[in-house]
């Protein structure tokens, strides 16, 4: 059993279903959903002037009468049918499947004796995040939470303002009001005239213990397999922070969330007979780290880690934005394989609407996905980091939560390897459909072969490994061939 300390979390080990899956599915929905106007509304439309001040306040009204609360209300998941999402996920070739249990608005998407208002209380009247469990577990996928609330002190400091203009100038938002204190947070401490960039996390202590009481209540309520939180191990203050000072090993602030991460890991022990869980969490320094696994949010390494890694992205915007363009299905692809050759797993987020559906272009993706994974699945899951993740002439650009489009050329390759095989990601296919591969040339090859096909035509001189394709590919997208060696 682990306890709630630095030194007794280090010896904690990945389980090999993390290390087996590559590729999960992740619900990142709630009320914040209802305007379809994008992530963060919970906190912007208190920000006068904003896009989505502007938006709520000529929708719904003033948030001064019509607040985020009243958000809540009209949130009624009223077409949520997670079994024909699951299965879709699961074809779509999800391995394990995350839940958003509360993001930094404050509302739980399960019933919560810490919490009044709560998805079983408010809006859907159902614990959306069991019913998310339930569907996840007929497929036999890890199901995992993801916590954003170690942030909402101090992030929803915004509804305790008022309008500096105008026919409201003055009148307090209804954050001000007392009784709904215990939703929108007495968080005035962190208040201020102006908009400043506020601390990640608060120093308060009461919320310290409001936090940890809310995360030990989803651990023991749902025994996930993995648990997400938004932001460094809490409350430290991370390595990259702009906040004054940082917090290090053994510093006081992290007592909160070392008994999270161990209450996490003891519940899973508990249950299963040994530890099956994972934490992640996106403080980059492996003194903070090594108590779970690093999470990278909308980026990645640049190579390969021996310890596995995990980034999460989105198709869109974190919430549905009836504005946001998605990416395409070939950079959702690409994108997977490269992080896969460096020992990372990735989870991405399909937006759903306000009444639980997803779109018509949310489904194609899903369908695009499933005949990919149909073709090429063999070379993604179980499978572990070569010798090299890869050769050619291009990264992929790693700057902050900036995702490009990579424009990848014929010499570019990813791989890993399972039993015996190198897979080799082809991530442009020349015009002449001959193959140049550099990287085997300290190792025999004995077969090859392009999954969805058939054995190929191959020459292994000088160390050059020569692969002739097919005229035509088993997969409009990223052909894999698997090379015996």
């Amino acid at each position: 059993m682990f306890e709630a300390t630095f030194e007794s979390l280090y010896e904690y080990e990945c389980p090999d279903w993390f290390r087996d899956a590559k590729f999960g599915i992740w619900s990142h929905w709630g009320p914040q959903s209802v305007p379809m106007c994008g992530d963060w509304y919970a906190r912007n439309m208190y920000i006068e002037g904003s896009p989505q001040y502007l938006y709520h306040v000529r929708h719904y009204g003033h948030p001064s009468k019509f607040g985020y609360k009243d958000i809540c209300k009209l949130w009624k998941a009223e077409n949520f049918d997670p079994d024909g999402l699951m299965e879709l996920y699961y074809k779509a070739g999800a391995r394990y499947f995350v839940a958003q249990a509360v993001h930094h608005d404050n509302f739980f998407n399960y019933y919560s004796a810490v919490n009044r208002f709560n998805s079983k209380n408010i809006g859907p009247m159902r614990d959306i995040c069991m019913l998310w469990k339930n569907a996840a577990k007929k497929y036999d996928l890890p199901f995992g939470l993801s916590e954003h609330l170690g942030a909402s002190f101090s992030w929803w400091q915004f509804n305790k303002h008022s309008d500096k203009y105008g026919k409201y100038k003055g009148v307090p938002y209804d954050g001000n009001d007392p009784e709904y204190a215990d939703f929108y947070h007495a968080n005035y401490e962190h208040v201020r005239d102006y908009i400043p960039a506020v601390p990640w996390y608060t120093d308060n202590k009461n919320y310290h213990k409001y936090w940890l009481d809310s995360i030990n209540e989803m651990i023991e309520k749902f025994t996930p397999e993995l648990l997400y939180t938004d932001g460094s191990l809490p409350f430290g203050k991370p390595w990259h922070t702009d906040e004054e000072g940082k917090s290090y090993a053994g510093d006081e602030i992290y007592n909160e969330g070392l008994c999270a991460v161990s209450r996490l890991y003891n519940k899973s022990i508990e249950v299963h007979g040994k530890n099956q869980a994972v934490y992640l969490q996106k403080d980059r320094r492996p003194e903070i780290y090594n108590v779970g696994i690093l999470d990278i949010e909308k980026s990645q390494l640049p190579g390969i880690s021996k310890r596995p890694w995990h980034t999460d992205t989105c198709i869109g915007n974190w919430f549905y934005d009836a504005k946001q363009p998605y990416k395409r299905c070939d950079q959702i692809i690409e994108m997977l394989v490269d992080i896969i050759a460096k020992n990372g797993t990735m989870l991405l987020n399909i937006l759903q609407k306000p009444d639980g559906t997803i779109d018509d272009e949310a489904e194609y993706i899903l369908k695009e996905l499933a005949g990919w994974f149909s073709v090429c699945g063999n070379g993604v899951y179980g499978t572990r980091p070569w010798k090299v993740y890869g050769e050619g002439e291009t990264r992929v650009k790693i700057d902050g939560f900036t995702e490009e489009k990579t424009s990848w050329n014929p010499s570019d390759y990813r791989f890993v390897q399972k039993n015996g095989k190198v897979y080799a990601f082809v991530l442009c296919p020349p015009e002449n459909r001959i193959c140049v591969i550099k990287s085997f040339s300290d190792c025999g090859v004995k077969n090859v072969k392009l999954l969805g096909a058939s054995e190929l035509e191959f020459y292994h001189n000088l160390g050059i490994l020569t692969v002739k394709l097919p005229p035509v590919l088993p997969t409009p997208y990223v052909n894999c061939l698997e090379i015996e060696i």
